[in-house]
């Protein structure tokens, strides 16, 4: 079984010395960059199959090196912070992070959420693909096509868009999309959920193609045909 390489960007180093030992002893490859810069630099230069992200760096902060990773690649990555606002793992999870876990925490949490990851991405490298109507989502190109139109999706409207394929004409309710594609349950405080069906609709309808995305009010969301 191949290992899996994970990058650290962190730049307290008992931190990120605390978080290399215990990967390590789990079996992972890791590597350590101590700064936003580095951390680029090292995923530039090296194939990781994960980046846990400190939010706070010098130089370049953690969003904004979420927001070139995500530009870059698929590469789940898991930010940390000290910070436990809504509004703030909203950030995150919109610049690109995969996951969020709030300072301090436990090892043992962090590792779960690492093989969670992990499962997905290897999910998503199996090849298979998903139907509905004119839509054909590719699950390991990562591939959205209406008919002979090829739709480019950032990384989260990708996750949004095979959670509904893979449940056709099923009521999705908030807590469900949360759980399955954002890892949270961020209650009635955010409106991330809408924000992603709106830019998922505006590209879906781009020629004037029917809803396929519909509100159930007071339910949530389903994938139909009228």
């Amino acid at each position: 079984m191949t290992t899996s390489h994970i990058l650290i960007i962190e730049d307290e180093a008992e931190i990120a010395n605390y978080l290399r030992r215990g990967l390590v002893l789990e079996g992972f490859q890791v590597t350590v960059a101590n700064h936003g810069y580095a951390g680029l630099q090292a995923v530039r230069e090296t194939t990781f199959d994960l980046v846990i992200l400190d939010l706070m760096l010098p130089g370049i902060d953690g969003l904004e090196v979420a927001g070139r990773l995500r530009a870059a690649s698929d590469i789940p990555i898991i930010m940390l912070t000290a910070r436990d606002a809504v509004a703030d793992r909203v950030l995150g999870l919109e610049r690109g992070a995969d996951d969020y876990l709030v300072k301090p925490f436990a090892f043992e949490e962090l590792l779960a959420r690492i093989r969670v990851q992990l499962r997905r991405r290897q999910t998503s490298q199996t090849s298979e693909i998903l139907r509905f109507g004119r839509l054909s989502l590719d699950t390991a190109a990562r591939e959205l096509r209406i008919g002979e139109r090829r739709v480019e999706l950032t990384a989260k409207e990708y996750d949004l868009l095979e959670l509904f394929m893979r449940h056709p004409n099923q009521v999705l309710t908030r807590e469900v999309i949360y759980d399955r594609v954002w890892g949270y349950d961020f209650g009635g405080e955010s409106n991330i959920i809408e924000v992603y069906v709106r830019y998922l609709r505006q590209k879906l309808e781009a020629n004037s193609e029917a809803r396929v995305i519909q509100t159930v009010r007071g339910a949530g969301y389903i994938m139909r045909d009228e």
